[in-house]
């Protein structure tokens, strides 16, 4: 089973300027997500798709070569995932290059270990599954969430009594957080998605190891966690 890790770089970002090379702990961002999938007992094949110059350079530069360049239509603040995997897929097909399964690495997840990526593979294997994706605990408790409108606020899941104690939650709610996706490829260019309802199997892994880096709270969070 030919596995390819498919790490997404655009160069732009509003959050933190070019953020996928921007320094955590003295290293680019993407380089935690190269070095994890380098690691993967699983992973046969890293293809990073870009459209910036820098960040290509720098893939090759720790040994990612990086044959295909994304276009410049795929690479907005409004692109979508989804198009600009497919459009990667459509590229790997006409050379015969596609992979029997894609996973899906964003270098916003810099805490994944190699560890998680090959826990969650042998979770996918043994499942028989057709995708995966790594979610943790939420935080924040639905329970205490709200949607505010203009004419007021409701909760995002309505309390079953007024008072309540985090020890008397009786659902458990997690959070889709970004680090790992798994899917077969004739599964993804189908349903041109990661996600179906109750088929897709689903990766627990720990909060600090799903934190998403898009803004420069998120760097400082992950420094944190780093240090710990």
């Amino acid at each position: 089973m030919r596995i390819t890790a498919f790490i997404p770089a655009r160069g732009g970002s509003k959050g933190i300027p070019k953020k996928n090379l921007a320094l955590l702990n003295g290293k680019p961002l993407i380089q935690y997500t190269i070095e994890a999938a380098k690691k993967s007992r699983y992973i046969n094949d890293i293809f990073v798709s870009s459209d910036d110059s820098e960040i290509i350079g720098f893939c090759e530069s720790v040994g990612v070569s990086v044959p295909y360049r994304r276009p410049e239509e795929l690479a907005t603040d409004s692109s979508s995932i989804v198009d600009t995997l497919m459009h990667a897929l459509d590229w790997m097909g006409k050379r015969k290059e596609l992979p029997y399964v894609i996973m899906l690495l964003q270098p916003t997840s810099p805490l994944r270990t190699a560890n998680n990526i090959d826990e969650a593979v042998e979770l996918f294997v043994s499942d028989g599954a057709e995708s995966l994706i790594s979610v943790h605990r939420m935080v924040e408790h639905p329970y205490e969430c709200l949607k505010v409108a203009a004419g007021g606020w409701e909760y995002l899941v309505r309390p079953e009594k007024e008072a309540f104690r985090r020890q008397d939650y009786n659902e458990d709610f997690y959070y889709i957080n970004g680090a790992i996706y798994i899917v077969k490829t004739d599964f993804f260019i189908r349903e041109k998605k990661f996600v179906l309802e109750n088929r897709t199997k689903l990766y627990i892994m720990p909060p600090e190891k799903g934190v998403d880096v898009d803004d420069a709270l998120g760097l400082k969070k992950a420094e944190c966690y780093f240090g710990l």
